[in-house]
């Protein structure tokens, strides 16, 4: 249930992608005016996620994500009725507080009642929506477009949320903790500082970027983030709990996991383009073949567990991740002329290496983390996850400019070459995120993995 619901929000926010052209030409704007969109969502997302854990210890799990399934569901109709843009804006803001709230909570809801040893089979069932959205989406945004019209993009969004309304109400727990005061000032300084870097990241991926403005909005993003933490770590009542970063294994996860996480968002971005802008291929065959990566996604999960059992988070983390880095730097060899075999068994390769990373970074982020720490460490993570999903797109976007000055192409398209360059970059990152897990102890999450060191 929380998979599904986890799947119908991320994908949400990429299956309208392909789907802008004909929205624009039904409400009368230019497709660039369709971005608002898109950043009233993601600001909505950014501004209201570090309130859900507060929310969900106020008035409990069950009926916090009952009323954000409902709200993205109604919020998802009136995106399809919308008759304007400013309409269509509003109901994605409608529909990114709903996101906002079911995400972290249902999260939390499956956290708190999934026995240690069975952690690893939990994380790894409500990761994989987290990979398979970005990818998928935009190819089945093309298709119900195409065959219907883009109001039923957001239309089929109803009976997934009616269905898991249903399962809710069955399955979560409704208790709700005591009364604590509302940190208004955390959520000021969490907001600002959320949004406004949120805001900047959805510039990057403009065609006419003003550094200027974006780099004043960063240092005002970081200004505000660091002013959020340092009210955080003092107040008695504060909006997000930071003490579990005082655990190693959940501080891997935001440090390094999120320079992995990064890297891995560019892909979406940079495959489809290169496929498409370098190659010279179809939207449809470039969407097909990214399907690769979602299959390969798919194949990693039964294997997992195993995995994990067997080699233990610290030598999984580091041997997985060199073979993401090394998966992006052999699509960085791709050519126009590369065997359709070979890319789409290069691509499900990567997708296998991609989702068994995503499951361990997950998983071990909360070995360690005690029940009543539980609520912080969920609303950290999910807001960390969703600022994380933008920034992989922003350093596509800029990997991308600098490829193009590296190599001194100043023309209007990029080419095979700047794509190369790149993915190289997006190869760079993904290693630098291995360093951090170097550190671990070799019995680091082993109580949840299973994994023995041979005497």
């Amino acid at each position: 249930m929380v998979a599904g619901a986890f799947f119908m929000e991320m994908l949400d926010a990429t299956v309208i992608t392909t789907a802008l052209p004909e929205m624009a030409r039904s409400f009368g704007v230019r497709p660039a005016d369709m971005s608002i969109g898109m950043s009233a969502y993601l600001l909505a997302l950014a501004v209201f996620i570090p309130v859900s854990g507060w929310v969900a210890d106020r008035y409990g799990p069950r009926r916090v994500f009952g009323g954000a399934l409902a709200l993205f569901t109604v919020a998802s109709v009136l995106c399809g009725l919308s008759q304007s843009l400013p309409q269509f804006t509003a109901a994605r803001i409608l529909q990114g507080l709903g996101g906002a709230m079911m995400v972290p909570v249902g999260r939390l809801a499956v956290l708190r009642v999934t026995p240690r040893q069975d952690l690893v089979k939990a994380i790894a069932i409500i990761t994989w929506p987290g990979l398979a959205a970005p990818v998928i989406g935009p190819l089945v945004g093309g298709i119900v477009t195409t065959a219907l019209s883009w109001h039923w993009i957001f239309f089929l969004n109803v009976p997934l949320g009616l269905a898991a309304l249903v399962a809710n109400a069955r399955l979560v727990r409704g208790e709700a903790g005591g009364p604590r005061p509302f940190d208004i000032k955390g959520f000021v300084l969490s907001g600002v500082g959320c949004s406004v870097l949120m805001y900047a990241v959805d510039l990057c991926g403009s065609l006419d970027v003003d550094w200027g403005v974006v780099l004043s909005l960063l240092a005002l993003a970081v200004v505000s983030l660091v002013l959020a933490a340092r009210h955080l770590g003092r107040a008695p009542h504060p909006l997000v709990d930071l003490s579990p970063m005082r655990y190693q294994t959940f501080a891997v996860t935001m440090y390094g996991g999120s320079l992995f996480r990064i890297a891995i968002g560019s892909a979406p971005f940079l495959l489809p383009l290169m496929f498409q802008v370098g190659f010279g291929l179809s939207p449809v065959q470039a969407g097909s073949l990214m399907l690769a990566l979602f299959a390969g996604n798919l194949a990693m999960k039964p294997a997992t567990s195993w995995v994990m059992r067997t080699y233990g988070f610290r030598r999984v983390l580091v041997v997985n991740g060199l073979l993401v880095a090394v998966g992006f730097a052999l699509c960085a060899t791709l050519t126009a002329g590369t065997p359709v075999w070979w890319t789409s068994a290069l691509l499900f390769m990567s997708g296998m290496s991609r989702s068994m990373q995503f499951t361990a970074l997950n998983t071990l982020g909360f070995a360690d983390v005690p029940k009543p720490a539980m609520t912080g460490a969920t609303t950290l993570f999910s807001a960390c996850q969703q600022l994380n999903a933008g920034l992989g797109i922003a350093f596509g976007a800029v990997a991308l400019r600098a490829a193009e000055w590296i190599s001194g192409n100043g023309q209007a398209a990029p080419g095979p070459l700047q794509f190369r360059i790149a993915l190289l970059l997006s190869a760079a990152l993904a290693a630098a995120a291995i360093f951090d897990s170097v550190r671990l102890p070799a019995n680091a999450g082993a109580e949840i993995s299973g994994h023995r060191r041979p005497a």
